[in-house]
């Protein structure tokens, strides 16, 4: 049985005259696949979560009362666990949006400017401390470019010491974003 989500290089035809290999430009993708960082964090949170789980059940055989709290908190690290899988920049015709941990940001192509590739100081897997590294830049019509947190960095959750796939994300998404801002 083919698994098609497996294959590491897809082969598009475009018979359009869209620059974009995709069928539905409107349908929300995000043009690169989660780092393994990201990926080993979900998994870790959902090892967490099966043993909490389990813990739900053998408490239920003592008492109901304080295993639906256990169960609770083992749904809500399921939960956060696929939230951390689904956070980052997804692109469709409609505008990019930018999915946190706790929030989704949408903005429509008409309101940017324009979104490009910058050496600037980033901040290394979301924590305080910055190195040097690339990021991509969005700059909004209606912000200045130094008040807009950047879109991908070298050294975050996806890209970290993989330079090619975030090569390949930011030439992604600024075709995305090309296509639609002349379209």
């Amino acid at each position: 049985m083919p698994l098609p989500f497996l294959t590491a290089e897809r082969t598009f035809e475009t018979t359009s005259e869209s620059a974009l290999p995709y069928d539905d430009p409107d349908h929300w993708r995000r043009p690169y696949r989660p780092g393994p960082w990201r990926v080993c964090a979900a998994a870790l949170g959902l090892l967490l979560a099966s043993f909490v789980l389990f813990g739900a059940v053998l408490i239920a055989l003592t008492s109901l009362s304080s295993a639906g709290a256990v169960l609770v908190a083992g749904l809500a690290i399921v939960v956060g666990a696929l939230r951390l899988l689904r956070m980052g920049v997804w692109v469709s015709g409609r505008g990019l949006r930018r999915v946190g941990f706790l929030r989704t940001r949408t903005l429509p192509w008409a309101r940017v400017v324009s979104v490009r590739t910058v050496q600037q100081p980033v901040r290394w897997l979301g924590l305080p401390r910055t190195v040097q590294g690339q990021a991509l830049a969005l700059v909004r019509k209606d912000r200045r470019a130094e008040d807009t947190p950047p879109l991908l960095t070298t050294h975050g959750l996806d890209f970290l010491g993989r330079p090619v796939a975030f090569d390949r994300a930011a030439d992604a998404v600024e075709a995305w974003a090309a296509e639609n801002r002349r379209g």
